[in-house]
């Protein structure tokens, strides 16, 4: 989207410049995403965990990949400000629903390849 729209939601998705740590070095792009994936594959590990613990199906699924995803769409707010390097602003309506539709995009994505799963 970033590509097609000009809007930079992926710089500031991949954006770590503000942790103290991170924000100390110039990290290349593929640092930034495999951090990214990182905390994917723990918030993939805690949606199993809580399938698993609570037993859960259909409707269900939904509900957990939603608790989980919803606070990633508010992220965009912190991240934004915090953010050293030029990324959308903080109230930019366009990279708002851009950043929503991918996080959204992503729950739906997961519940649905782990639906696939329970059923083989």
């Amino acid at each position: 989207m970033q590509v097609l729209k000009g809007i930079k939601v992926y710089v500031l998705l991949l954006n770590v410049d503000f942790i103290p740590v991170f924000g100390e070095k110039d990290l290349p792009e593929w640092m930034e995403f495999l951090f990214q994936l990182v905390i994917s594959c723990v918030i993939g590990v805690v949606f199993v965990y809580m399938m698993e613990r609570q037993n859960v199906t259909g409707k269900g699924s939904w509900i957990i990949s939603l608790v989980l995803t919803v606070p990633t769409v508010f992220l965009y707010f912190p991240l934004s400000h915090l953010a050293i390097k030029d990324v959308p602003g903080f109230m930019y309506a366009e990279a708002i629903i851009l950043w929503t539709a991918g996080h959204l995009l992503y729950g739906v994505k997961s519940t649905k390849r782990k639906k696939l799963q329970s059923h083989s």
